[in-house]
């Protein structure tokens, strides 16, 4: 009864969307009169809600702002976000050995779902994911498990069977909130010590290694 199913994060796990949050956040705080925020901050921001990231980037508890911030974000997004984001090179391989080990892939992420198909699309990965929940998919964004559930009960199994990719630690809440083991990588701007508070089956500094390291669970 080994791994059967490997949801992943998407922004810092399968792809770098830093150029496009870069150009979506400054492009918010701009238009709400704010001075722009450096790039190495906005990217500590990514896979959170918009309002948190707003917070995190101003230190404003606002919330008309930072819902404000998240429209004028999501209006930029939908111009630029899918060209400025590109997938990590090893994912077309990894994923392609999944599939030949038998493991489904599915995709669980704070990213709305049309923006995750287009670039899937673009990529020609679309058919490699049985299931894609995005953030207009859920009422309850990560940590809360919402999105992660609805990828088990789409894949049809169960979470002691499959396990969470992610690079945040946004993410290990995320899959200890549903039963789920957890995968961290090292490719966002998280470090091993980031995620010391919460339980960890395997830290990696890439997805390549991932199909080896899930066939040890």
């Amino acid at each position: 009864m080994g791994i059967a199913a490997a949801v992943f994060d998407f922004d810092l796990t399968l792809a770098d969307s830093t150029a496009g949050a870069v150009e979506c956040s400054n492009h918010a705080l701009r238009r709400l009169g704010l001075p722009a925020a450096d790039a190495a901050a906005i990217r500590r921001t990514i896979g959170l809600p918009l309002p948190r990231a707003f917070c995190a980037l101003t230190g404003a508890e606002d919330p008309a702002r930072g819902e404000a911030f998240a429209a004028c974000f999501i209006e930029r997004a939908d111009e630029v976000m899918v060209d400025l984001t590109a997938l990590f090179p090893d994912v077309p391989e990894m994923l392609a050995r999944l599939q030949d080990s038998g493991v489904r892939a599915a995709i669980v992420s704070t990213k709305f779902r049309r923006r995750i198909e287009g670039i899937l699309a673009r990529e020609k990965l679309r058919d490699a994911f049985a299931a894609i929940v995005g953030g207009e998919d859920v009422a309850r964004l990560k940590p809360d498990p919402e999105g992660l559930r609805r990828a088990l009960g789409a894949l049809g199994v169960p979470g002691a069977r499959a396990v969470y990719v992610g690079d945040h630690p946004i993410d290990a809440e995320a899959a200890s909130r549903a039963g789920m083991r957890f995968v961290a990588v090292l490719t966002g701007a998280s470090g091993a010590e980031d995620f010391a508070g919460f339980e960890v089956a395997r830290v990696l500094p890439s997805l390549a290694p991932l199909p080896t390291a899930l066939a040890g669970l």
